[in-house]
């Protein structure tokens, strides 16, 4: 059974970049069928999908936040990563990882990490 664990520091400062890697076990991130996806919740609001890398390295961001964010992957470490630049106080959230798999029709969400408090703070 797939699991996924985010890492990264607690607190980070406005203008800074926030760095988050999610560790994978149970299952490898280049498997056909499957992407990695980073989604993030603030205090009080809704779930909010950032973006996803494919099992082939390719990368999808939200609209809203694609001009600083960024995912990568580390495939010898089976590990994904998020990368999100000029942070601002608006950035604290929960960030969480999980995987998806194509279904033939759809991508669903079918594993997700524990998730992570990041907070943006000077």
């Amino acid at each position: 059974q797939v699991q996924l664990q985010e890492s990264g520091p607690g607190l980070v400062k406005p203008s800074q970049t926030l760095s988050l890697t999610c560790t994978v076990s149970g299952g490898s991130i280049t498997t056909s069928y499957y992407a990695w996806s980073w989604i993030r919740q603030p205090p009080g609001k809704g779930l909010e999908w950032m973006g996803v890398i494919s099992d082939d390295g390719s990368t999808y961001y939200s609209p809203s936040l694609k001009s600083h964010t960024s995912i990568s992957r580390d495939t010898s470490k089976n590990q994904f990563s998020l990368q999100l630049s000029s942070v601002t106080p608006d950035d604290t959230a929960v960030y969480y990882c999980a995987r998806l798999y194509y279904d033939g029709q759809y991508y669903r969400f079918n594993s997700w990490g524990q998730g992570t408090q990041v907070t943006v703070s000077s």
